[in-house]
């Protein structure tokens, strides 16, 4: 028996499962971050607790910088009291397995390489728009890694030299901010303006259902947004050449829209020589992407 385990900002899972990435049991909750790090250790000694056998061994995919040789944190954005923690002793201490954890942009992109939209395909990138940008490279079935802290980091790519990164223009707060600086020049018959309404966080949830009712401004947002996102990655074809990039995380849920508006744009920042340019696909795990590529961590 494999555990996989995926800890966030705002949510935790431990799965039960085999090293081939199959998920058998899951367990899931939501983060109270008053508690901090001590209360996610405290939820994960609990259904660690109830399993009946010993794990053989546990992989997990952590959110935020890890030295995945020690398994010691470096700190998390957003959850207090994880600097410095040795997850890795301490898993090891409660349960006796082997252990090895990964940052969970690492993991994710372990897991959508051998076991999601990229399992057809040798070199893999995989790349997460959600609350921040992270990315992952695998490699004929393995994880790139280059010297700790960091590898990989196509969130912190510079877009100009005003410093700009690529996270700040396409996380899922730069969309949200994109829409709300937008909102008030937008008339009153504006889909998306009608959509959003008083709500004043999570904008973009609601651009889906503007696209989908044929909204100028939302289609303008999000050309904007896509070219910004093709720059950005045209930086990992240039470095990378991977066969395929893999679009993951909230924002990739807007779908085939998103999808084909990188598809367009990417071609016109990427060197004659690299054409054609990757298959741009879009995750095919989902949530499981991190519980999955965390199990498939125990086979390393």
């Amino acid at each position: 028996m494999n555990i996989g385990i995926e800890i966030g900002g705002t949510k935790i899972q431990v799965v039960i499962g085999k090293a081939d990435g199959t998920i058998e049991e899951r367990y899931r909750f939501i983060v109270d971050r008053s508690q901090g790090a001590k209360g996610i250790l405290l939820s994960i000694e609990q259904i660690l607790g109830t399993l009946p056998n010993q794990p053989e061994a546990i992989g997990v995919g952590f959110g935020g910088p890890v030295n995945r040789e020690t398994g010691l944190i470096a700190t998390s954005h957003q959850i207090v009291g994880w600097a410095g923690f040795s997850l890795k002793n301490w898993l090891e201490e409660n349960t006796g397995a082997r252990v090895i954890v990964e940052n969970d942009a690492n993991t994710a992109a372990l897991g959508e390489a051998l076991c999601g939209a990229g399992k057809e395909y040798r070199h893999v990138f995989y790349i997460t728009l959600g609350s921040g940008v992270g990315g992952g490279m695998v490699n004929e079935g393995r994880l790139f890694h280059s010297a700790f802290p960091g590898e990989a980091e196509v969130g912190h790519v510079r877009m100009n030299k005003q410093g700009d990164s690529l996270e700040s223009v396409c996380s899922g707060w730069a969309l949200n901010n994109t829409i709300r600086e937008k909102l008030p020049s937008l008339p009153e018959t504006s889909y998306l303006k009608k959509a959003i309404g008083e709500a004043t966080s999570h904008e973009a949830r609601y651009l889906s259902e503007a696209l989908k009712n044929n909204d100028p401004a939302a289609r303008d947002i999000l050309m904007q947004y896509a070219d910004n996102l093709a720059f950005g990655l045209s930086h990992v074809v240039h470095l990378f050449h991977p066969e395929i990039i893999i679009l993951g995380g909230g924002v990739s849920l807007i779908g085939d829209p998103l999808l084909n508006a990188v598809r367009l744009a990417l071609p016109a920042y990427v060197v004659s020589t690299l054409h054609p340019v990757p298959v741009i696909a879009l995750s095919q795990l989902g949530e499981d992407v991190v519980p999955t590529g965390a199990l498939l961590l125990t086979n390393s």
